[in-house]
């Protein structure tokens, strides 16, 4: 008993920790992109309560599974660690063809013989068939897992779909790369590196979706004394592609097409305010492309 207690304490303890991870997750996104800018608050809540969902599906059938591989003499934290791992679509899939036959107790040897059985293969006492009849109108046991289990899952779907038909729509997703709040992208990119080390930003991708924003913000120390220094090379310009430089604060924003520039690009600050700049590159076709942006 106490060993059973001590499993189902360790389950626990893992959910609640799986529950902490995610918050953290989310948390330290929030921070780390400087919030939800330019992005309604519908569509992360929607996404956070779609994972807590899909994390309750989980929980629910691992704990009837659990309840299942006891009553069938079972490893029951193995399987519900299996099934709340892969998933409870998999993981009960890999359950239902793996799980043990139900067994009972034979009352002249103790030992565990098949519902089915008419005489104890340890024994041989003769098994009654009443024996069988109890065990057969148990039944599903633990429905309420299972009822919570549903409605967890239809939930899940419905967060889901809420959050397709929101990020298809582009209700309250901020994709225009003038905008003074953070541009969001539903397509993809291709990238060799990113990154911004020492107030430079380096970006090498192969290609990517049509009007994909890739943003990095930079300081301006001194707008009058400063420049923008911008050596950007595309390798292949398809016809009509091009590479569009931004720089935006508050409401100034100007553009710059950078796709064929034969020299570094030296662009004056003045018409901007000491702080915080959006620096954006619009992708529009152009492939294997290296840039190297900085302000000095």
């Amino acid at each position: 008993m106490n060993h059973a207690k001590k499993n189902r304490l360790l389950l626990y303890m893992g959910i609640l920790i799986v529950l902490l991870l995610i918050f953290l997750r989310f948390g330290f996104y929030f921070f780390r992109s400087g919030g939800f800018s330019g992005l309604s608050m519908l569509i992360p809540v929607l996404l956070l309560c779609f994972l807590l969902s899909a994390l309750c599906t989980s929980v629910f059938f691992a704990a009837w599974v659990y309840q299942d591989c006891v009553r069938r003499g079972d490893d029951p934290v193995l399987w519900a660690v299996v099934v709340f791992a892969a998933t409870p679509f998999i993981g009960l899939l890999i359950y239902f063809l793996r799980r043990l036959e139900i067994k009972t107790i034979c009352p002249s040897c103790g030992h565990r013989i098949s519902v089915k059985a008419k005489y104890c293969e340890e024994c041989g006492t003769h098994v009654e068939k009443e024996d069988h009849f109890v065990m057969e109108k148990q039944g599903t046991h633990h429905l309420k897992f299972v009822a919570a289990g549903i409605v967890s899952m239809v939930f899940m779907l419905a967060c889901l779909t809420g959050f397709i038909a929101s990020a298809a729509s582009l209700n309250g997703i901020n994709t225009n790369a003038a905008s003074n709040e953070r541009v969001w992208n539903l397509g993809t990119i291709s990238m060799n590196y990113n990154s911004y080390l020492d107030d430079v930003w380096k970006l090498d991708f192969k290609r990517a979706s049509e009007g994909f924003v890739k943003e990095q913000n930079m300081m301006i120390a001194d707008a009058d004394k400063q420049l923008l220094y911008a050596d950007i090379s595309c390798g292949l310009v398809p016809d009509q592609a091009e590479l569009v430089l931004w720089l935006v604060q508050g409401d100034v924003a100007k553009s710059m097409d950078v796709t064929n520039l034969s020299e570094p690009l030296k662009y004056p600050l003045h018409e901007f305010e000491n702080g915080k700049v959006h620096v954006r590159l619009q992708i529009n076709g152009v492939k294997d492309t290296v840039s190297e942006i900085y302000i000095r």
